[in-house]
């Protein structure tokens, strides 16, 4: 290490003297004298803008407007009951070919029994 005094640091103007805010101020600069660069955003923003919502909002919007339009929510329900969805809705559970039950009248003619 040398065995010279440090210099003393640089307490203001700093954001002033780095490299990246002169950067910035030349460029406004330079966008304020070219008219074109500050009114060209402007003029393509709001183009960008409607595209975006006809082009992609709106048709998210239809697909869940065009569903709920015809939606029968009680028939939706009764289908669910009928399935035996609910705990508290006691449902007509289809038969499946394997399943039997016994009926009372059902007579067994074997003589174990």
């Amino acid at each position: 290490m040398s065995s010279g005094a440090l210099p003393k640091p640089q307490m203001r103007g700093l954001l002033a003297n780095a490299g990246g805010f002169t950067l910035l101020v030349h460029s406004l600069q330079m966008c304020i004298r070219d008219r074109i660069h500050i009114v060209g955003p402007f003029i393509a923003a709001p183009g960008v803008t409607a595209s975006c919502k006809f082009v992609v909002a709106n048709p998210r919007k239809k697909v869940p407007a065009d569903f709920y339009r015809n939606y029968n929510s009680w028939k939706d329900f009764e289908e669910m009951r009928k399935a035996g969805v609910f705990q508290s809705a006691k449902g007509e559970k289809e038969k499946h070919p394997y399943d039997y039950v016994l009926h009372q009248d059902y007579v067994i003619d074997s003589p174990f029994f």
